[in-house]
């Protein structure tokens, strides 16, 4: 059991019983989806209702509530189905207008036919002098699991080890379209620096003339807001563990010079053993220390004052991004909630009001962390992480043992194997694994702003290897 066992949790604000089941319906509809469409809430969970009154950031919430609303895009997955999957196997080939899957039979796999001289010419193949390292001809599609601004996320098998990864796969035309390569680039170079064991990891990066290819662990548990949206809310003892993780993690990106400014459910997934896994770096940023950013990013209800004022930002942003997770994940909800204008000033004017059934010294660490003023804020002091660490919340965290992944979480979430996709929601998973077309951003190799994307992660050393099986 993972939500409260108070009493009190099993009431909604009219005093009326909750169902257990009640939260939402998280199926899609019924029409198929058109491979290019870009889901927003309201079109899988229905219209956003609108809040009945302006004070409603001011009140008191004496039982917990369950999150019945966000204003964010998301996409929850489907019902838990524990039935073998049977894998096809399909090999991915570029060319102009698509990325085609070609069913390869066992007996009679050509590989060196199949993928020679058919999609790139000798000028492409100078996009990286080292893009023979590894390439798409290297893996075999699975499924869609997630569908981005720029592309899909596909699961796939590496041929030569049967691992399963991740494959976000972005075209160029798109990114350079919106004027996003600067980011993109910045996210591969970003991967490639990270090294936690609460963190994803980027295994691959490569290109073809006409995408981007981020080869990264398949972390197949679910996004920590689909369980938090199941149970309704989590009991403080098992936030503790996942706040642990999630503050041990952001305190190794600010140690690596990194902010990651987008910290919120949907980035945070859950492996097989029930640990947190930060992922979703296409906003992080690196930085040096006194120095502020002045970009206007982040979701809404996860974003610091100081963004939303525009008066620039550091690292200090993503610990008030910590707090708010742990306001949600010990309330149910987010503590800012209306529009994104209303959300906005709230953010920026409104005292957060905290649950009188949360722990006194819950309240001490969310006061802390949800400072207005960044320079107060807990975790923007000159020790860092180390005061949010030290703090009395978190007395019975052993950080070498958390760390270590010793600290196993009480929730695990289903998974039937390395290779199940039954936390990923249908609307991705029975998706068409063809990708949409796409046309070269630019004929020009001199002016490719993708040079040096290749990547392979090396070996881990034994000291830094994962106790994790997936």
């Amino acid at each position: 059991m993972v939500s409260s066992q108070s009493s009190a949790a099993n009431k909604n604000l009219t005093g009326k019983p909750l169902k257990k089941h009640l939260y939402l319906s998280i199926s899609p509809p019924n029409p198929v989806l058109n491979d290019n469409l870009e889901l927003e809430f309201s079109d899988v969970f229905g219209p956003i209702p609108e809040a009945n009154s302006g004070e409603a950031s001011n009140v008191v919430f004496d039982e917990p509530p369950v999150v019945y609303s966000r204003s964010h895009s998301l996409v929850g997955p489907s019902s838990f189905d524990s039935s073998s999957l049977k894998l096809n196997k399909l090999t991915l080939r570029e060319t102009e207008d698509s990325i085609d899957l070609v069913e390869c039979l066992e007996e009679s796999i050509k590989e060196d036919d199949e993928f020679s001289g058919n999609d790139e010419t000798d000028s492409d193949k100078a996009l990286e002098e080292v893009s023979g390292v590894v390439g798409i001809e290297d893996f075999e599609v699975l499924k869609v699991v997630g569908q981005g601004a720029f592309g899909k996320v596909f699961q796939v098998r590496k041929k030569d080890t049967s691992e399963i990864y991740a494959m976000k796969v972005m075209r160029k035309d798109k990114i350079v379209e919106k004027n996003h390569a600067e980011y993109m680039k910045a996210e591969r170079d970003i991967l490639t620096k990270i090294d936690h064991p609460f963190i994803v990891q980027l295994k691959y990066s490569f290109q073809t003339k006409y995408r981007l290819y981020l080869v990264l662990d398949f972390i197949n548990g679910g996004h920590l807001f689909f369980q938090l949206y199941h149970q309704g809310l989590f009991r403080e003892d098992l936030a503790r563990v996942y706040t642990a993780e999630i503050v041990s993690a952001v305190s190794h990106l600010h140690e690596k010079g990194i902010m990651h400014r987008d910290l919120k459910p949907e980035n945070i997934l859950m492996d097989t053993d029930g640990h947190v896994m930060v992922t979703d770096f296409g906003l992080a940023k690196e930085f040096e220390e006194n120095t502020r950013s002045n970009s206007m990013c982040g979701t809404t209800e996860y974003m610091a004052p100081e963004i939303v004022k525009g008066k620039g930002h550091d690292k200090a942003a993503d610990w008030w991004s910590v707090g708010i997770l742990l306001y949600e994940m010990l309330t149910g909800k987010p503590p800012f909630l209306g529009n994104k204008q209303k959300i906005q000033q709230r953010i920026v004017k409104d005292k957060i009001k905290l649950p009188k059934f949360l722990s006194t010294e819950a309240h001490a660490l969310l006061k802390g962390l949800l400072q207005k003023e960044p320079e107060r804020r807990l975790g923007s002091g000159p020790s860092g992480a180390e005061e949010i660490k030290k703090h009395k919340w978190f007395k019975g965290i052993n950080w070498k043992k958390l760390e270590a992944r010793e600290v196993q979480p009480s929730f695990k979430p289903e998974v039937s194997g390395r290779h199940c996709i039954a936390n990923f929601d249908k609307c991705w998973t029975d998706m068409s694994v063809l990708d949409s077309p796409a046309s070269s951003p630019t004929s020009d190799l001199k002016a490719n702003p993708f040079t040096n994307f290749t990547y392979v992660r090396p070996p881990p050393s034994f000291l830094h290897q994962s106790t994790s099986t997936l």
